[in-house]
Order: structure tokens, then C-alpha cells, then sequence
């Protein structure tokens, strides 16, 4: 998505693509989230999952990563890689369970010293999440958070750290 520019510009002037996959993954996280038996049956918790993982998430975090420029999102990857590395380390090493739970005010956008403050503590509260989803007690359902952890991450990161390269300015993604 930000390598190829064909593709970057198919994506950004057509978000019809992106509003169907947030609708498939929206139900399908409902359904792994909310219903115990689909995520608990043989296949069905490994094909909700792959339906979820692979295209969905994949393709939506590619379609925002479109909106920025090719350096920012490999560092932004770089640093996600690294900050799940040190979490895996450090569950290796402790059974810390730190859960926080932190509302914040959707009106960073507009002042540029509350977005940085929420992008980093957003990604300081989907890191203690991730180390707190990588003690599972469902496996399946904690491969989902895990996921959306690092996805969450990787987003924050970008927002903070990204430069962005738009050539249509899409409101309903992004409000800055």
C-alpha cells in the first residue's frame, strides 16, 4: 500500500473498500468477542479468526499506512517490532498482570500537544495490554487482542512519528 503508487492512489480514492472491510471485521469481532461457542468450536474459532487476522486487519492497516510516507511507516514498523519484542521477553520473565483502563478525550485533533500526549499514551496502554494478553486463558480470543494490540500500537506509532504524503484529504479516517 505505500510502496506502489497505483495502488496507494486506487486506495485513497475509493473508501467504499475500506468501509466493507471495517463492516466485515466489526461483525466478525462481535461474533469472536461476544459469542463464547463460535470461538470455543472446532473449525469455526480457526476460520472466523483467519477471516479477521489476515485480510481484514491486514488490509486496513495498509490502507491507513497509505496515507503516509514510505520512511515513516517502515520506522513506525521498526518500533512496533521492537516494543513487541520486549514484551515477549519480559512475559517470559514475570507473571505481571497489569490491566488499565484510561478515557480519553476525542479532542486531540484539534491541538497538536494532545495528540502527541494521546498517541503516546495510547501506545503506552496497548503495550500494558499486550503484556497483559499474552497470559491467555482462551487462546483463540487472546490471539485476537494480541493482534489488535500490535495493530493499535503500530497505529499510534504512526499517527505520532508518521509524516503524511496525502493526495486526498479523507476526513473520515483521519481528523488531522
Amino acid at each position: 500500500f505505500t510502496f506502489c503508487d497505483p495502488v496507494k492512489d486506487y486506495i485513497q480514492t475509493n473508501p467504499g473498500w475500506y468501509w466493507a472491510s471495517y463492516a466485515v471485521f466489526f461483525v466478525t469481532y462481535l461474533t469472536l468477542s461476544c459469542c463464547s461457542a463460535p470461538r470455543r468450536q472446532f473449525p469455526w474459532n480457526l476460520i472466523l479468526l483467519a477471516i479477521f487476522v489476515n485480510p481484514l486487519l491486514s488490509y486496513m492497516t495498509g490502507m491507513l499506512s497509505s496515507f503516509y510516507n514510505t520512511k515513516s511507516v517502515v520506522m513506525c514498523l521498526g518500533i512496533t517490532a521492537a516494543v513487541c519484542l520486549l514484551v515477549t521477553v519480559f512475559s517470559f520473565q514475570t507473571k505481571v498482570r497489569k490491566y488499565i483502563l484510561l478515557a480519553l478525550c476525542p479532542l486531540y485533533s484539534s491541538v497538536p500537544w494532545l495528540d502527541a500526549t494521546y498517541c503516546t499514551l495510547g501506545a503506552i496502554l496497548f503495550t500494558m495490554f499486550l503484556v497483559f494478553d499474552t497470559h491467555p486463558e482462551e487462546y483463540v480470543f487472546a490471539t485476537l487482542n494480541i493482534y489488535l494490540d500490535v495493530i493499535y500500537i503500530f497505529s499510534f506509532f504512526l499517527r505520532f512519528f508518521g509524516t503524511k504524503e496525502m493526495k486526498y484529504h479523507m476526513m473520515f479516517l483521519f481528523n488531522k
